[in-house]
């Protein structure tokens, strides 16, 4: 017999009852883990913390789990999760209801300003809606749209078509039921009177009836009996006189159930009674889960396959040599900031002169762009507090100035002291995240030995040396393989979108009117690129041709293939793919063309820019994104021109303007992903719907074709 993947719809109905019993606890938290599992974390004033657990992907089920079987937290929660702690706080369980004898599970929260119910759809490719208080949908897992119900925010939630409900029926519709069936009176209980096979089977086992006796030959007395049976089992369900059983078959669970089976009792099954439903769905789907899980010795090739101990002793040297490189940068910036500090109080009468004069200028309004002239007027002139002036940004309050060898920005409205206590504090600072990134070198340190100690231990199986050491290794066919090992670092430009461009140049652009802002003040460097679409609305676009810890270069040439893929990552994320069209034009500069200082009696937007000078335009820019997933030498979703996302990735989807919202084309990307990988855990832990989003252009997109893979 298979093994129960999903609860079935007297199963559901045994739930509702016993979890009635947690009405009134509040809202705590929720999580929302891959494949469709939530996690709501519930306080109950007698049975205090309660884990509710619905999973709506496979196995389909609702469960209270153990706190040692809870999941940990995602260390990201998606929006799906933020929006339900949102609306949940504060919030009480006040019902838990199923949707006639369908798979469906209701819980409702109620707090004084509003009422929130989650919908559970445990059948089919299963689904989770939240509706507001008037059954609106205000956000789902999966759009719905079909002929018979429609399942998208702001509609209405649609039930599916309400089944036959044998639980609550007079005896006439119930035998009127049968009488309109033309096969036999088990598959009628299974399909017509929907219990499902087990339930059909177990009822005719109870009231005595053959199962395989045709509706033909069936009367009014077998009618009865089945609907005295089925009446008897409502009872039990609805006053929650359960007992329920956990089966097992050679120390493996066979099943569960909220009562006894007479079925299984000549199956030969252990038998295990639970003092409630819960606890026994608990156990059942804790040991399935487990049992589905591959163990140490379940590798393919009778045990040869052994953990990819180089990949991930690799991965950590990587990290170290990163982790070592920022030590190195946080010592020298930490030396940077005290040297200007003390730089500033050994030139401290220069340093106050020009502070002095910058405030008393304001003090009289003189504009900010006059104050600059004026130091430009007096540098010509030989005077010393001039020469030390390097520019003078009105926008921001303050003025940088040169002493000795030292280069610092200085708070106008701040003195000499102040200004040097800040950059002693900022050196500080700088050291406290050496020895915060001191800590966690030790601790990488101690996973890399972990490590080689169990590559030392592991003992491989029956593989010979077959003498092919010095030859090349094959390619490896990472969309075949059944266990993937996931290693990624955590960059510092993945705050903002990002790709690499074939030549290997990383392009970083902003999402948001703040990132366009920190893209153009912190991380715009010479000898760097600027791009901008030439439509308004889109992101501040900056290929990089040095790394962070890098003195900048503007010597470094970049080829025309770097700057064509960095315009056409500028238009495809700017309005011009929102507003649904295919091709646009955009711009290059220089950074010392980007100003944040506007023109005389002009304003800038915060995430604005002036641009001054000649600049190269690209005329019609054909828009195009690609999605890929990457399996060396990191495993981690990459998106942006299709072209080098191509050459990196192991494969990928290409988008282009269409109809669906950002968050449903992340949905259809990440199950078209799942069905080209054997491994789809791989594809869940890596690609979720959430970080394919991060790399799909704002607005309504559609994938070009099935993609492609290397």
């Amino acid at each position: 017999m298979d093994r129960k993947r999903e609860l079935t719809s007297v199963d559901i109905a045994a739930l509702v009852g016993e979890l009635g019993a947690y009405e009134g606890a509040g809202f705590g938290k929720a999580y929302l883990y891959e494949e469709g599992l939530l996690r709501l974390k519930l306080r109950h004033y007698e049975r205090g913390r309660v884990e509710l657990l619905v999973d709506t992907g496979d196995p389909k089920h609702a469960r209270v789990a153990s706190q040692d079987r809870v999941p940990p937290a995602p260390e990201r929660p998606p929006n799906f999760a933020m929006m339900l702690r949102n609306r949940l706080a504060g919030a009480e369980l006040a019902a838990v209801e199923q949707f006639e004898f369908d798979r469906i599970l209701r819980l409702r929260f109620e707090r004084e300003d509003d009422s929130t119910t989650i919908v559970a759809e445990l059948f089919g490719d299963g689904n989770l809606a939240v509706l507001d208080g008037t059954g609106e949908v205000v956000d789902c897992l999966d759009t719905v749209r079909l002929k018979s119900r429609t399942v998208a925010p702001g509609a209405q939630y649609e039930y599916p078509d309400a089944r036959f409900n044998p639980l609550s029926v007079d005896f006439e519709r119930f035998r009127a039921r049968f009488e309109q069936s033309d096969t036999d009176v088990v598959k009628t209980l299974a399909t017509q009177l929907n219990f499902g096979g087990t339930w059909a089977e177990e009822l005719c086992t109870r009231a005595g009836v053959e199962k395989g006796l045709t509706i033909d030959e069936a009367d009014d007395e077998v009618y009865r009996t089945l609907y005295s049976t089925v009446g008897d089992l409502a009872e039990r369900l609805r006053a929650g006189d359960l007992d329920p059983r956990l089966y097992r078959e050679d120390d493996r669970v066979a099943d569960v159930t909220p009562v006894p089976m007479v079925e299984f009792e000549d199956e030969g099954w252990e038998l295990e009674p639970a003092d409630r439903f819960t606890e026994a769905l608990d156990e059942y789907f804790h040991a399935l889960a487990t049992e589905d899980e591959p163990g140490d010795g379940d590798t393919e090739g009778g045990g040869r396959d052994r953990p990819d101990f180089e990949g991930e002793i690799e991965k950590q040297q990587r990290i170290i040599d990163q982790q070592e490189g920022a030590i190195e940068n946080f010592e020298r910036q930490a030396q940077a900031h005290r040297e200007r500090a003390e730089t500033l109080y050994a030139n401290y009468d220069l340093v106050d002169e020009v502070l002095t004069t910058v405030r008393n200028a304001r003090a009289e309004d003189v504009p900010w762009a006059e104050i600059e002239t004026r130091f430009e007027e007096g540098r010509e002139q030989g005077i010393p507090a001039a020469e030390a002036v390097e520019r003078v940004d009105g926008s921001e309050g303050t003025v940088t100035v040169t002493v000795g060898d030292d280069e610092a920005t200085l708070r106008v409205q701040d003195g000499v002291e102040k200004n040097a206590d800040r950059l002693y504090r900022e050196a500080k600072q700088v050291e406290e995240k050496k020895e915060g990134a001191e800590a966690a070198i030790a601790e990488t340190r101690a996973e890399l030995e972990r490590l080689r100690e169990r590559r030392e231990q592991w003992e491989p199986g029956e593989a010979e040396d077959d003498g092919t050491d010095d030859e090349e290794p094959a390619a490896v066919d990472w969309l075949s393989r059944s266990s993937i090992p996931v290693r990624s670092t955590e960059q510092w430009y993945e705050q903002f979108r990002w790709f690499h461009t074939s030549d290997d140049f990383l392009v970083i652009g902003g999402r948001d009117a703040d990132d366009n802002e920190a893209l153009v003040k912190k991380y715009l460097d010479a000898g760097d690129l600027f791009f901008h679409a030439q439509a308004h609305g889109g992101p501040a676009t900056v290929l990089k041709t040095t790394g962070p810890s890098e003195p900048a270069n503007p010597d470094i040439e970049v080829p025309d293939r770097s700057k064509e893929q960095a315009a056409r990552f500028a238009v495809s994320y700017s309005s011009v793919w929102k507003d649904g069209r295919f091709a646009g034009d955009a711009y290059m500069v220089g950074p010392d063309q980007v100003s944040k200082t506007p023109e005389s009696g002009e304003y800038l937007e915060k995430g604005g820019f002036a641009i001054r000078g000649d600049r190269t335009y690209f005329r019609d820019v054909a828009v195009g994104v690609a999605v890929g997933i990457t399996c060396e030498p990191e495993t981690r979703v990459i998106g942006g021109p299709p072209d080098p996302v191509r050459e990196r990735a192991e494969t990928t989807v290409e988008v282009e303007p269409g109809r669906y919202a950002q968050n449903d084309s992340a949905k259809r990307l990440y199950r078209e992903f799942r069905g080209r990988f054997a491994d789809d855990a791989f594809v869940r832990k890596v690609a979720s719907p959430d970080k394919i989003q991060e790399f799909l252009p704002p607005g309504g997109s559609r994938m070009v074709e099935s993609g492609s893979t290397r």
